[in-house]
């Protein structure tokens, strides 16, 4: 594979989300008040109750979402100042459902990079790389979309962002389609990739096993506040694991 070592400083100073449809002279707050700094090479895990404010905070720090107040850095320059395309170049996401917008596994997984004018060598070359990385077989690369089951899908869109070699790499639940050696090994390619190429990775999934196997750092996000931020190990995550199902359970008894 092509030598690049991807390197990134983030930073969120006062981060307010609110929702568009405004019941108020604000709205409803989605996140509020999240200040953070994340450093090259840090493995970062994003933990909370559903609709405590993670995929949000993910797709402000790509910019899929514009924050309603408080500011974002990337290499500390302001993110509005950094054009999108720019951005997103060093900033990859990986949403729970991709598509392969009716391209085969392997058009899907050259694309990004044909988009970018790169020789069709060095393209070949990453991509046969984290086929071969990811376990990836090579039967899959003529299908399509519709041939892929959920968890094959997923592990194509986590290879395309692999293959684009991103500063800093956003998954929301990407174990959450897969088998449980299949996590493991990508567990393990995630931290390597954070060590080796000191690409930062923040991570939401709702198995603490995985994360604790993955993270140096946690965030804990509870009703759009940041509730917690600290090292992995000091994270007592028997105890997290029980406030999480205990918020879980009482949030669907409010539904019936």
């Amino acid at each position: 594979m092509d030598n690049l070592t991807p390197q990134a400083q983030l930073r969120l100073e006062q981060v307010n989300l609110f929702t568009k449809l405004k019941s108020n002279h604000q709205g409803y707050p989605i996140l509020q008040n999240i200040s953070f700094q994340v450093f090259p090479g840090e493995r970062i895990a994003i933990a909370g109750v559903t609709g405590a404010g993670k995929t949000s905070l993910l797709r402000l720090i790509n910019r899929l979402t514009e924050p309603s107040s408080g500011k974002i850095y990337l290499d500390n320059q302001e993110y509005r100042q950094i054009p999108a395309i720019q951005l997103r170049q060093a900033v990859t996401l990986v949403l729970q459902e991709s598509k392969l917008l009716g391209m085969t596994v392997q058009q899907a997984l050259e694309y990004p990079l044909v988009l970018r004018g790169m020789p069709k060598q060095t393209i070949q070359q990453r991509v046969s790389h984290w086929v071969e990385q990811l376990h990836i077989p090579n039967d899959w690369l003529a299908k399509n979309e519709l041939q892929l089951s959920s968890g094959q899908r997923q592990l194509v869109a986590i290879a395309r962002a692999l293959i684009i070699q991103p500063k800093i790499l956003l998954l929301d639940e990407p174990t959450s389609a897969l088998d449980v050696g299949t996590a493991s090994h990508l567990m393990q390619i995630f931290i390597q990739l954070a060590e080796t190429q000191q690409t930062t990775i923040l991570m939401v999934n709702h198995q603490l096993d995985l994360a604790q196997m993955f993270c140096t750092r946690l965030l804990h996000l509870h009703q759009g506040q940041l509730l917690a931020d600290k090292p992995a190990s000091e994270v007592d995550l028997v105890s997290l694991q029980a406030s999480l199902t205990q918020a879980e359970t009482q949030a669907a008894e409010e539904w019936i």
